[in-house]
């Protein structure tokens, strides 16, 4: 069984719906040995990272930055898992207010100096909240768990 992690912030019911519909997609009744953990970025720790096989990230963009929550999350695990989780495959998704790209570089940036392997496009769902963010999402969390399941990642 390969477990999946995924990490994310979810202040407000829309970007509720967008980690609920990650999880709904990697739970998908056709991937049948993958492991799903959902926790929000203040309670998961290094722990949780070493003891996954993918991880799936999200966070808001708050003024152009990943949430604090998500930030706090790397602080935490950064150097307890810098020299174990070489390669670790990972996808992400933002949920942006404007363009995301801040949020996304510092993203890029800290999963670079980790050496995490990004295994899917981020995915930034920009603007005003649209109802196929949600159907993204699913897309999402299910790609990465059955490419897991499937043993591609």
């Amino acid at each position: 069984m390969k477990r999946l992690l995924i990490v994310a912030h979810a202040p407000s019911p829309n970007t509720l719906g967008l980690r609920s519909a990650i999880e709904n997609g990697a739970r998908n009744p056709d991937i049948e040995a993958v492991e799903v953990v959902v926790k929000a970025p203040l309670e998961a720790g290094p722990e949780d990272i070493l003891a996954c096989d993918a991880i799936i990230l999200g966070t808001t963009e708050n003024l152009g930055y990943m949430s604090g929550a998500l930030k706090d999350f790397f602080d935490r695990s950064y150097y307890p898992c810098l020299e174990k989780t070489q390669g670790l495959p990972f996808a992400f998704y933002i949920r942006a207010g404007h363009d995301g790209t801040g949020t996304r570089r510092a993203i890029e940036a800290i999963t670079t100096g980790l050496r995490w392997k990004l295994v899917q496009d981020a995915l930034v769902c920009r603007g005003e909240f649209r109802p196929e963010f949600e159907e993204q999402c699913y897309e999402l969390g299910m790609t990465v768990a059955a490419s897991l399941d499937a043993g591609l990642i």
